[in-house]
């Protein structure tokens, strides 16, 4: 593989080329590409999750491209290495709103991208529709930005309800300092019933790979489960295996950055029993999402960590084309459009967007580890 010599990397999914001109209606005669961006972490430590998201959104291009584009114009992608970084995600939505000229925007992936791409998409009016992005701060972030994930502002109540349920009074914590990471813990332990109580709340910088001497002093303490909340899962297995390696045997819980399917490769041993709270899986049962699932391994193999993720993406991508065929490509009509819609009929479920741009529609659900591969045991209401 060659070696990244810029920040940026761009991959554009059309042989066509020129530029959308700003606002025109999607009924033009013009044969120019509709450009749309995507930002997430096509490298980096969340590179198995920007994978999926990626082949998610160029799979919905693709099928709108084979019957015929939008009106008889071709749509082409525009993908930026976000990195799961603010800076880098920034200046990736500068060049795709100001050189590029998209028309929307999907991403980012990691909340740290959405946030910092957020007053970029503002200035130029370019909706960004995010597939996973779970930030509470996302809510405020901007009337351009939307997604279709819940936000971490419900996903730490549930897992608070979920420690009640289990009867754990005493809750250790590692996180990762990140957008995302922060979000969910905040939440989590603000949302403590009376009687639970965070005996430990450690907090490292992004990346760290070395956790045994927060998990040292751990070992000193009683405590009744453990969130090991890592921003992607080679965090997450590092935690779990170094946490098993010095004999502590207590349950471990963590978030959607533990539903991939490469943790139960790489640490299959440390995270068998692992509960990680995401969003409910694909059903080879639906034959929706069999289609759809057989669609995307003919065209990209397995996804790296889960259907769910590129379906997210996917369908994410053809809410915006759907939008952009009903509203045209001007910026502000296109934001009303996404915000008026009574519902968008997806793989997961009916989509809408509240009066923040956040999703409405998407449940949680409780997976675990057994044998190495995750298997959903439980559904959790948002509220």
């Amino acid at each position: 593989m060659k070696k990244l010599t810029l920040a940026l990397t761009t991959i554009i999914l059309s042989s066509c080329t020129g530029a959308t001109p700003s606002g025109e209606s999607p009924h033009s005669a013009s044969s120019n590409p509709i450009r749309i961006g995507y930002i997430g972490p096509i490298t980096g430590d969340a590179s198995s999750f920007g994978a999926d998201t990626l082949n998610g959104a160029r799979m919905a291009i693709e099928e709108v491209n084979a019957s015929g584009g939008i009106d008889g114009r071709p749509v082409s992608l525009i993908a930026e290495d976000g990195r799961c970084d603010g800076p880098t995600s920034e200046a990736a939505a500068e060049k795709l709103t100001s050189i590029d000229q998209v028309v929307g925007i999907i991403g980012g992936h990691c909340s740290s991208e959405t946030l910092a791409a957020a007053p970029v998409v503002e200035e130029a009016s370019v909706p960004l529709i995010s597939p996973i992005s779970s930030s509470p701060d996302i809510t405020h972030a901007g009337d351009f930005v939307f997604r279709v994930y819940p936000s971490d502002a419900l996903k730490g109540k549930a897992l608070a309800r979920y420690f009640d349920s289990k009867q754990f009074k005493r809750v250790a914590v590692i996180s990762e300092n990140t957008d995302f990471c922060l979000g969910v813990k905040n939440v989590a332990v603000a949302a403590l019933t009376e009687g639970t109580e965070c005996i430990c709340d450690e907090v490292v910088a992004p990346g760290t790979k070395d956790y045994r001497t927060a998990l040292t002093e751990l070992n000193k303490k009683e405590f009744d489960v453990f969130l090991a909340n890592g921003q992607s899962p080679t965090t997450v297995a590092a935690m779990a295996t170094q946490m098993r390696e010095l004999g502590l045997t207590q349950p471990i819980v963590s978030t959607d950055a533990a539903d991939s399917v490469t943790l139960g490769h790489i640490a299959r041993d440390a995270v068998e029993g692992l509960r990680a709270l995401s969003v409910p899986s694909l059903s080879p049962d639906d034959p929706h999402a069999r289609e759809f699932m057989n669609t995307f391994d003919g065209k990209y193999r397995a996804p790296e960590v889960g259907y769910f993720f590129a379906a997210l993406s996917y369908e994410a991508t053809k809410i915006l084309l759907e939008a952009i065929s009903e509203a045209g490509t001007d910026g502000k009509v296109l934001r009303d459009e996404l915000y008026v819609h009574s519902g968008y009929e997806t793989l997961v479920g009916t989509i809408s967007f509240d009066e923040y741009g956040d999703v409405k529609g998407i449940p949680f659900a409780l997976k675990e580890f057994q044998g190495g591969e995750l298997v959903e045991v439980e559904r959790i209401p948002l509220e």
